[in-house]
């Protein structure tokens, strides 16, 4: 079968399509075709060796994966690695049915993305009616969901930021109230400025250095910083636990391996998140659709920060 195999780690130029075995299906698994596979920033770390942990080589990327049941059922889930590839071995119990009307691409965004807003937004930070919530990289995978469920949610104010203005557009599209630029000289001003002058309760953050800096000034007391990447590789200055206690504020990490190994909390997401996509109240933004020898030029818009939405696979080109 084709797949996308790695021998070695490093950037977008190591993603190459090659003929590989065909996968073993173990106990309880079947080898179905991959439909599509999402690609997530954190394969961009994980395929350069810089993400938690690091991958055992040689292996196929890709976590996320809608496949083809024996029963012609369209299944949705995450998968340890192997969905850059034709074919995959799961256990088509442990996937998520796709309701009718609900596209492969719309469906991933429910995964990794999906998952991490839902989580962020109700596990970690606890969100609270009237809010206010700063979701950076508004126009990301995770910011484009996490606006519209904190408004779904009662917040009673979103503030996103972006890189440009077609990415201010979009998450002003989906719901938040304010868009600004977080390349601006004071950011942790400007989050309060738009806040009419005070501080924020809760900030989703995935740039690191500056970005976590500024936002952990701009956070009211009792406000939450919840982390949950890095992308822009700074890592921020250190925390002194002093810092927290004079305002009362929290930084919270997020890693969602934590929640798929808990099924009941992935399975509690996915399936609101795909509900919602077939009702037509949750608005998915899709990045770009590639075929498998294209997975380089996806990794290349998401470390160039150029994307919008979700990217996605699919094998069958």
């Amino acid at each position: 079968m084709r797949a996308i195999h790695l021998a070695e780690l490093g950037g977008p130029e190591k993603l190459r399509v090659s003929e590989q075995p065909e996968p073993v299906a173990g106990p309880g698994e079947e080898v179905l075709e991959v439909l599509a596979a999402g690609v997530n920033y954190a394969d961009t770390h994980l395929t350069e060796g810089s993400y938690l942990s690091a991958p055992a080589l040689p292996f196929i990327p890709g976590s996320e994966v809608v496949v083809r049941a024996a029963d012609g059922r369209r299944l949705l889930g995450l998968v340890p690695s192997g969905g850059y590839a034709e074919r995959i071995a799961v256990n088509p119990a442990q996937l998520f049915p796709i309701p009718d009307g609900v596209s492969d691409a719309d469906a991933l965004t429910t995964l990794v993305q999906g998952a991490t807003a839902w989580h962020l937004l109700r596990t970690s930070t606890h969100l609270a009616a009237g809010e206010t919530v700063v979701v950076h990289a508004g126009a990301g995978g995770v910011g484009t969901i996490a606006i519209q469920l904190a408004k779904r949610w009662g917040a009673g104010r979103v503030i996103a930021t972006a890189s440009s203005p077609e990415k201010r557009a979009i998450a002003l599209e989906l719901g938040a109230d304010v868009a600004l630029d977080p390349r601006t000289d004071d950011l942790a001003s400007a989050l309060r400025e738009a806040n009419g002058g005070r501080g924020v309760d809760i900030v989703l953050e995935m740039t690191g250095g500056p970005v976590f800096d500024a936002s952990l000034r701009a956070l009211a007391p009792l406000g939450r910083l919840a982390v949950f990447g890095m992308a822009g590789r700074v890592p921020p200055h250190d925390v002194p636990p002093a810092t927290l206690m004079a305002h009362s504020t929290a930084v919270i990490g997020f890693w969602l391996v934590h929640i798929v190994q808990r099924p009941a909390l992935l399975a509690a997401a996915v399936t609101e998140l795909l509900q919602l996509l077939a009702s037509g109240e949750l608005r998915a933004v899709i990045a770009g659709e590639y075929a498998l020898e294209n997975a380089a030029e996806a990794h290349r818009s998401l470390l160039d920060r150029t994307s919008v939405g979700k990217f996605v696979l699919d094998p069958r080109r």
